[in-house]
């Protein structure tokens, strides 16, 4: 089975990084995959994702502590630090914990860094099915710039497959159903560190366990989008995004450039929603403890730019925390059916502070978002003929759920400063 049927639509779900950090413990990851089995699960938001660092007894928040210990197996393979994850002790490793949450009818994921340990590299511990050691395949000088755990392998040298065979070998075990690999999607134009992508894709096509594979960070070239759809089925197209208007507003541009690359199994992916309460134990995004900064009209426009470009989404706030308006913003039916069903997703226009967004419904439908990205409520409209649609629609507000009634010609609405609304649009029988 090809890895683009894994994600036959962009996945959708929780990940720890936005709140947690590094420093994220079982306990946190049980209570939120509870809270999505329970309120979420059922618009299918199904990933729970143990970020960066679950390796590492002494984290404390997003800041990285430089050369600590690491937790790690005889073969070079990092394996959960018992201290914040108790179920994985005598070995057990993420076993108990996935089944938890797929006993919840959910699916698990972790995050893992590019390469090797470094810690295993100097000791020239052993591989798996290998007699190269960890020392004969690292690369000294692939070094991830803002992280000291590990080194790049050298993708030619005897071993360097073994390594990686291991590694999803043990998470098949585990029974990981998603993998973040960072430190991977974005490098200098030299160096992209496909070798390495090469590597994992092979590792997971043998592994006999389908698992969705996400790169990070962005923003990966788009020069290389045909490579990352043949072996990944997410990558970023931008470094961590969080709740700044600026990163938001950036995003319509780099949307604009990875448009029509989007579907079939493979997602340009606008990287997590940092919404509702966030920075518990990451300093990250220049913000401690906090609710998202974002003003409701800024969380709409992002939620309707990452639906109709069919962005993955997953949510980075501590989900139970989460008040009504955040959760409408995650349980909208037809905001949701857009997002998983339609296709060919493009800019219509863009002119100054209005910008207009189109996408096609399996029924013949027309979505159109309508955004202002200026600073004063703005008019912004389309013309039908635009959207190659002839003769009259009925429009449909999604996130109101407001009828509009018949449209004859464009379709126009006030929107307001960083703001966003959002149609649907649909023939009329006449």
């Amino acid at each position: 089975m090809s890895h683009l049927h894994y994600a036959p639509t962009p996945p959708m779900g929780w990940n720890s990084w936005d709140c947690y950090g590094a420093a994220v413990t079982e306990d946190e990851i049980r209570g939120n995959a509870e809270y999505m089995a329970a309120h979420l699960k059922e618009y299918s938001w199904e990933y729970v994702i143990v970020d960066i660092q679950w390796y590492e007894p002494g984290a404390n928040s997003s800041l990285y502590r430089k050369y600590v210990p690491l937790e790690m197996d005889e073969y070079s393979r990092l394996m959960p630090a018992v201290n914040r994850f108790p179920s994985a002790a005598d070995g057990k490793g993420f076993r108990p914990l996935s089944d938890y949450v797929h006993s919840l009818g959910l699916k698990f994921g972790i995050h893992i860094m590019r390469g090797i340990p470094r810690q295993a590299a100097h000791a020239g511990t052993p591989i798996k099915n290998s007699t190269a050691t960890a020392r004969d395949i690292a690369h000294p000088n692939s070094i991830c710039p803002w992280n000291t755990d590990m080194y790049g392998i050298e993708a030619a040298q005897e071993g360097a497959q073994a390594y990686y065979d291991s590694l999803f070998e043990l998470y098949a075990e585990w029974g990981v159903d998603f993998i973040k690999v960072d430190d991977i999607a974005a490098s200098k134009l030299y160096d992209t560190h496909q070798p390495e992508i090469e590597l994992i894709r092979k590792a997971i096509d043998r592994c006999g366990r389908p698992i969705v594979l996400s790169l990070s960070p962005g923003p990966a070239p788009v020069q290389f989008g045909e490579f990352l759809k043949e072996n990944a089925n997410m990558w970023r197209m931008t470094d961590d995004f969080w709740d700044l208007w600026e990163l938001l507003l950036d995003m319509f541009d780099r949307c604009e450039k990875w448009q029509g690359k989007a579907g079939n199994g493979a997602w340009p992916d606008c990287d997590m929603l940092p919404l509702g309460h966030i920075g518990i134990r990451s300093v990250d995004g220049g913000g401690a403890d906090r609710w998202t900064r974002f003003t409701r009209d800024e969380q709409v426009t992002m939620m309707t730019l990452w639906g109709i470009f069919r962005s993955p989404l997953f949510f980075g706030g501590e989900l139970r925390d989460n008040d009504e308006w955040t959760n409408s913003l995650l349980t909208n039916h037809d905001v949701l059916g857009m997002h998983r069903n339609s296709f060919g997703a493009r800019l219509v226009s863009r002119e100054g502070d209005r910008v207009v967004w189109a996408a096609d419904g399996p029924d013949g439908e027309r979505y159109v978002a309508l955004f202002n990205t200026g600073e004063s409520e703005l008019e912004v409209s389309v013309a039908l003929s635009e959207l190659k649609l002839e003769g009259s629609v009925t429009a449909k507000e999604l996130w109101t759920g407001k009828d509009l009634g018949l449209v004859d010609d464009k379709l126009s609405a006030y929107v307001a400063p960083h703001g966003a609304v959002l149609y649907r649009l649909s023939r009329t029988n006449s």
